[in-house]
C-alpha cells in the first residue's frame, strides 16, 4: 500500500517524532511512503485530487536514523505529483496550532482530506471529526465524569470567579495551542499575577481555566487510544508518565519534562472507557490522552506524540501494532468495497 504521511513541514520534522517512526514502520514492512505539506494539493478542473509528494527511496534502511535523512535529503526523496486515488492512506499528522502564523496552512489536511475521503482514500483520523476538533473545545465533548472542571472564556471577572472557587488553585491555557506553550498555574503563592497571566493569555484569543488536579505533582499519564481502546502489544500498553521539570508545571517532554514507565490500572483503564463511545463516534483512529488521577487533562487528535518514547520503556515496537491496523483497514476497504464510509473504516 502507499501511505502519505499530513505534516506541517518536512523541516519541523525530526529523528524520533512519532511521524517519522509510523513512516519508517511502514517502509520496513514493504510500504510506499510520501509526506504532504499544507501547500501541497492539488484539485484539477476535472476534479481529480492530486497532490505534490516528498517519494523516499523504497528500498531497506538499515535504521531510522538512515531512513530520516533520506526524508531529509533532496538527492533521496523527491517530489512527484501523484493522483491521490492511487493513495491508499492519508495520515493527517499536522499540528494546526503552530500554524497560527501562517493562517492558510492550519486546515488544507482537513479540508482536502474530506475531498480525498470521497475518492475512496482512507483518511486517519476522520478529517470531519478533526474538523470539530481543532482547538480544546473539543475536549468539552467528553462526559463531565471524566474531565477537569473547565470554564472558557475571555472576561477577567469569570476567571477570577472561578478562581475563587477552587481557593485559588487553578490552571490557566489558551484554548488553542500545544505543547504546553502558554501554561500558567494559579495558586495563593504567586495570586498577584493572576492579572498578568490573563492578559498573556487573553490577547491570543479565549482562556481555558481548570481545576487544578493535585494528582498532577506526580506528572501526567499519557496513554495511547488506538481504534478506541488503549494500544497494547504483547499485554504490555503504549503509555508513559512525564514529569514536570523542577520549577515548571508543564510536563510536555519538549518542554522539560521527563519520561518515565507507568502502570495502566483500573483507573487509567475507566477513563479510556469513559470516552471510548466518543472516539469511536468520531472516527478517531490513533489519539493520545493525557490523564492526571481518574481525569483528563487532554486528547491529541491531531499529533499525538511519544510513541517511540512509549515502546523504549515498555521494551516493545508499538508502532508494528499501528502499521498492522492500517495494513487491516485497507483489506478491509477492498473486501467490502464502498460499503464502509471513512468515519467507520477509521476504528475498525
Amino acid at each position: 500500500m502507499l501511505i502519505a504521511f499530513f505534516v506541517n513541514d518536512i523541516e519541523r520534522e525530526y529523528e524520533n517524532y512519532t511521524t517519522t517512526v509510523l513512516a519508517h514502520q511502514a517502509m520496513m514492512r514493504g510500504h510506499g511512503v510520501c509526506y504532504i505539506t499544507p501547500e501541497d494539493f492539488v484539485l484539477n478542473p476535472d476534479d481529480t485530487l492530486f497532490a505534490h509528494g516528498r517519494f523516499l527511496p523504497k528500498r531497506k534502511y538499515k535504521d531510522r536514523g538512515e531512513f530520516f535523512k533520506a526524508l531529509k535529503s533532496s538527492n533521496e526523496s523527491k517530489i512527484e505529483r501523484v493522483d491521490l486515488g492511487d493513495v491508499d492512506v492519508i495520515m493527517l499528522r499536522n499540528d494546526p496550532s503552530i500554524d497560527s502564523d501562517r493562517p492558510w496552512a492550519m486546515e488544507p489536511g482537513i479540508l482536502f482530506g474530506r475531498e480525498a475521503a470521497k475518492r475512496g482514500v482512507i483518511v486517519l483520523n476522520d478529517p470531519d471529526s478533526l474538523g470539530r476538533a481543532i482547538n480544546k473545545l473539543y475536549f468539552q465533548s467528553f462526559p463531565t465524569e471524566a474531565r477537569a472542571e473547565t470554564l472558557i472564556t475571555k472576561h477577567a471577572s469569570d476567571i477570577k470567579a472561578f478562581a475563587k472557587e477552587h481557593k485559588g488553585n487553578i490552571i490557566l491555557k489558551p484554548l488553542q495551542g500545544s505543547g504546553g506553550s502558554g501554561v500558567f498555574k494559579l495558586d495563593p503563592n504567586n495570586a498577584s499575577n493572576l492579572n498578568q497571566m490573563i492578559e498573556a493569555i487573553g490577547r491570543d484569543g479565549y482562556i481555558i481555566a481548570q481545576a487544578y488536579v493535585p494528582a498532577a505533582k506526580k506528572g501526567d499519564i499519557r496513554l495511547f487510544i488506538m481504534n478506541g481502546k488503549p494500544l497494547q502489544r504483547d499485554g504490555k500498553y503504549a503509555a508513559l508518565r512525564r514529569v514536570a521539570a523542577k520549577d515548571d508545571i508543564r510536563s510536555n517532554i519538549h518542554a522539560g519534562g521527563k519520561a518515565e514507565a507507568v502502570e495502566i490500572g483500573e483507573t487509567e483503564l475507566k477513563v479510556a472507557e469513559i470516552i471510548r463511545p466518543k472516539l469511536l463516534a468520531d472516527g478517531m483512529f490513533l489519539v493520545g490522552v493525557d490523564i492526571v488521577g481518574d481525569k483528563i487533562l487532554e486528547v491529541n487528535v491531531f499529533s499525538p506524540g511519544n510513541l517511540e518514547s512509549c515502546s523504549k520503556l515498555a521494551g516493545v515496537d508499538f508502532s508494528e501494532t499501528v502499521v498492522e491496523a492500517i495494513e487491516r483497514k485497507v483489506d478491509i476497504a477492498s473486501q467490502y468495497a464502498q460499503t464502509f464510509d471513512n468515519r467507520h473504516l477509521a476504528i475498525l
